[in-house]
């Protein structure tokens, strides 16, 4: 069943907003009797049918609501170096699919990307198009929240929050207790979950140096090396396979 996200409460007196009725009625050719998907900001989901087409507007009525449990059980904080080309974009989509609650991205000290004010806004905008995109075709009733950050300077690790930064040289050194070690903090107390993966120059030692004060782990994820936008998406599927699949 087709799903879309509203920014506000259902209410049965108001037509579909403009970008719903263009996508389930002019793209889709939904007709009166045909129901769909309605997530609203308290997360969800309302199982709505057509009840009036008219003057290009559509009404809907409400028949089911339902609270699905999609989420992950933690919220997964990413914190991505800026990288080259589209790879913010497949990030921020399979991220999106695989459970990410935010994604800020960075400017690392070996970022080779850049990202000027006036570039910033168009891409977080577009950023944010694509992680609804992908939320509702996921069927998630969270949309992640997309953000730039200037410096890992800029992060803080709250209390109660496990922080995990994926280090190449701890992968090189084979490292392999990190990764164990905060999936047990998380599966006993912990709620949130901060991960941080560098550009494609990977972390300044200065970086690394940093987020060990701040209370990171570093851990290698399995001895092979992976490109900035694997990293992430390996790290989540982890996180599901260990929190959700026992």
């Amino acid at each position: 069943m087709q799903r879309y996200f509203l920014n506000e409460d259902l209410k049965a007196q108001n037509p579909l907003p403009n970008e719903i009725y263009r996508h389930a009625i002019v793209v889709m050719r939904m007709k009166v009797g045909e129901r769909f998907e309605l997530v609203t900001p308290d997360e969800l989901v309302h199982v709505v049918e057509i009840s009036q087409l008219e003057n290009k507007k559509a009404f809907v009525k409400e028949v089911e609501v339902l609270k699905p449990v999609v989420e992950l059980p933690v919220r997964a904080h990413l914190f991505c170096g800026l990288s080259k080309k589209d790879k913010a974009e497949w990030v921020v989509q399979k991220a999106t699919e695989l459970g990410a609650d935010t994604i800020t991205f960075f400017k690392g000290d070996w970022s080779v990307a850049k990202w000027d004010e006036k570039k910033q806004v168009k891409k977080l905008e577009r950023l944010a198009k694509i992680a609804q995109g992908a939320a509702e075709q996921s069927h998630r009733v969270h949309i992640p929240q997309i953000k730039f950050m200037e410096n890992l300077n800029q992060l803080d690790l709250p209390l109660a929050t496990v922080g995990l930064c994926a280090y190449e040289e701890a992968a090189k050194e084979g490292e392999k207790s990190s990764m164990a070690k905060a999936m047990q903090l998380l599966k006993k107390d912990a709620k949130e979950v901060y991960a941080v993966f560098g550009p494609e120059g990977g972390l300044s030692p200065k970086e690394t140096d940093l987020l060990k004060q701040k209370g990171f782990l570093m851990a290698g994820l399995g001895p092979r090396i992976m490109r900035t936008e694997t990293a992430p998406l390996y790290f989540l599927a982890a996180l599901s396979f260990a929190l959700e699949l026992e």
